[in-house]
């Protein structure tokens, strides 16, 4: 694990409720590259339902972050592309299930017309940081 910094507000800026605003760390770079609901086989985990597809997607960022020696501790950055801010909840709950509130990354929120394939409620990218 790396050695973090978060700033949860600087000074000017409003508090920030689901997220921290910096998140400062040396170390090694790891880019995990926006994960979809899908299992191991390439299938669609949770269709129609945002609760499912949240879970299974942090999982998949999990097993990404393991396989690069990172945990969810090391994340400084969480991109959410949703189809619909209705499902936010859903992403947060998923999100409490693995990263502790005190822990919280910077993170970007951005509703999309759509993603590769119609039935993906949301993809999700991570930022981590970890010691060289």
């Amino acid at each position: 694990m790396s050695d973090l910094t978060r700033i949860p507000a600087p000074d000017g800026v409003a508090p920030a409720a689901q997220y921290t605003h910096v998140v400062t760390g040396t170390g090694r770079l790891v880019a995990v590259s926006g994960q979809l609901a899908q299992d191991e086989d390439g299938e669609l985990v949770g269709a129609g339902d945002a609760g499912a597809q949240a879970r299974q997607v942090f999982e998949n960022l999990r097993r990404c972050l393991a396989a690069a020696g990172a945990t969810f501790d090391d994340v400084v950055k969480l991109t959410y592309f949703v189809t619909d801010m209705a499902h936010m909840p859903a992403v947060r709950a998923a999100r409490a299930e693995h990263i502790r509130d005190d822990r919280l990354p910077a993170a970007s929120a951005v509703q999309v017309a759509g993603l590769v394939r119609p039935e993906f409620l949301m993809e999700i990218e991570a930022l981590a940081v970890v010691a060289a």
